[in-house]
């Protein structure tokens, strides 16, 4: 048998020196011109005159009971109104980012401090 013929082994164990100079001399991070390309996007998308009947169409579909992308709104609209670090209870502290739910037992009365001003999601009637 050729030494050719025989299929190759893979190394194990720490990779050469060679390798570790390839591995460091390719870029990281997004590629060159994403940042740019993104800024183009975001640029057209605030410039384009159909940008209210996007946003219009998202609120809808957030609204609507019955859309089938109703999840996918909600998240798309959270997502940009109350990001993680809006929770961060010390933004210094180097935790990280949680929201806490607490779900209390049926019949047990319910107390929120600092929250005088909640509106409930079942009593708020859509627009």
């Amino acid at each position: 048998m050729d030494k050719e013929s025989l299929p190759q082994q893979v190394k194990r164990g720490r990779p050469s020196n060679k390798a570790l100079a390839e591995a460091k001399k390719r870029p990281v991070g997004r590629p060159k011109g994403d940042a740019h390309a993104i800024e183009e996007f975001k640029a057209r998308i605030m410039n384009s005159p159909k940008r209210r009947k996007v946003l219009d169409a998202i609120l809808d579909a957030a609204l609507d009971d019955e859309h089938k992308n109703q999840a996918a709104a909600w998240k798309l609209l959270v997502d940009r109104m109350l990001p993680m670090s809006y929770f961060d209870k010390d933004k210094m502290g180097g935790s990280r980012p949680s929201v806490n739910i607490t779900i209390s037992g049926v019949g047990e009365s319910v107390s929120i401090a600092g929250s005088d001003d909640i509106i409930d999601v079942e009593d708020y009637k859509h627009g």
